[in-house]
């Protein structure tokens, strides 16, 4: 894997991965991974890219997520272990190629389907990260990897008997995020408003918020059965409890931050005085504690490592 800098770890690895395995001869070695999660709803998962959602039936297939452009033809070739129906509609959940890398493969089968933010981006391009020392340019994508169908609020997509819902919501992971309900299957798919990685990736640069992002997650849990089964962004299938757990740390921390900002301390001062060492545990996986502490800083002032965030 393709790592030069300490300081973009959680990019690369999320987000530069498609061009690594396109690099990497290695990445002929990824393997897609088939679970049943409930219903007629199933997840795609390899390595370290986004969970993929596969509602199948007889009307054909409803794709949410389609991973990296190189791992496109395995993703398809698993897809045959389940069904041999043809994808009919495919839902981005946000615009990072972790999650949208295979839309121009998948499109010449079925549209593609997401919030207006995320065609908007994925045309458009521009730097992206925390407005600290996570950070990655998206480079603009080509005509065929834009959605064709786009909604600003909400859009459902009747198939195999399910209403699947495509819910937006807003300034959380980034501006143009889309939660995906399956109610016939019990079954929602969250994108990367919640992952099992530890701290997250908030995109501050790409309209993200740490208060969005909480919002998200409560409204979900307060609209769903107890039971539901849930795909994160990455990680295992999951539960509501692993989504409480979540959303208690997300608060947490962001009360932590806001306590430090109220006695006027910087974000070198919240750093030195390691304010997130209770929560440490979470610093394992992709984002590390000071690169959540710039986060929370960023998200919740406006600022950039000290800078006045320019919004555009």
């Amino acid at each position: 894997m393709l790592v030069r800098q300490a300081s973009i770890l959680f990019a690369c690895l999320l987000f530069s991965i498609g061009v690594a395995a396109a690099q990497d001869e290695d990445s002929s070695k990824v393997q897609i991974k088939v679970t049943k999660v409930a219903g007629n709803v199933y997840m795609l998962a390899a390595a370290d890219a986004g969970n993929i959602g596969a509602l199948v039936g007889e009307d054909g297939i409803v794709l949410v997520d389609d991973q990296y452009a190189p791992l496109a033809e395995k993703i398809q070739a698993a897809l045959k272990t389940i069904t041999d129906k043809p994808v009919r509609f495919i839902i981005n959940t946000h615009y990072h190629d972790d999650h949208t890398g295979g839309n121009a493969y998948f499109q010449k089968q079925a549209p593609i389907i997401a919030h207006d933010n995320v065609r908007k981006r994925l045309e458009k391009g521009g730097a992206a990260g925390n407005g600290g020392s996570v950070h990655f340019d998206a480079k603009p994508q080509p005509k065929e990897a834009l959605p064709i169908i786009t909604f600003d609020h909400d859009v459902t997509v009747h198939l195999n008997g399910e209403d699947i819902r495509a819910l937006y919501f807003p300034a959380g992971h980034t501006d143009g995020d889309s939660i995906v309900f399956f109610p016939k299957s019990n079954v929602v798919h969250m994108g990367d408003d919640f992952g099992i990685y530890g701290f997250p990736f908030i995109d501050v640069n790409s309209g993200g918020s740490v208060n969005g992002m909480i919002d998200a997650v409560e409204n979900v849990i307060s609209q769903l059965p107890p039971d539901v089964k849930v795909i994160p962004g990455h990680g295992p299938i999951s539960s509501l409890d692993d989504m409480r757990a979540y959303v208690k740390m997300l608060k947490e921390t962001r009360e932590v931050a806001q306590n430090a900002l109220k006695q006027g301390k910087t974000l070198d001062q919240m750093k030195q005085a390691k304010i997130l060492d209770p929560w440490k545990k979470y610093s394992g996986g992709f984002i590390s504690e000071d690169a959540f502490l710039e986060t929370l800083y960023n998200s919740l002032t406006g600022q950039k490592n000290g800078k006045f965030i320019k919004h555009h």
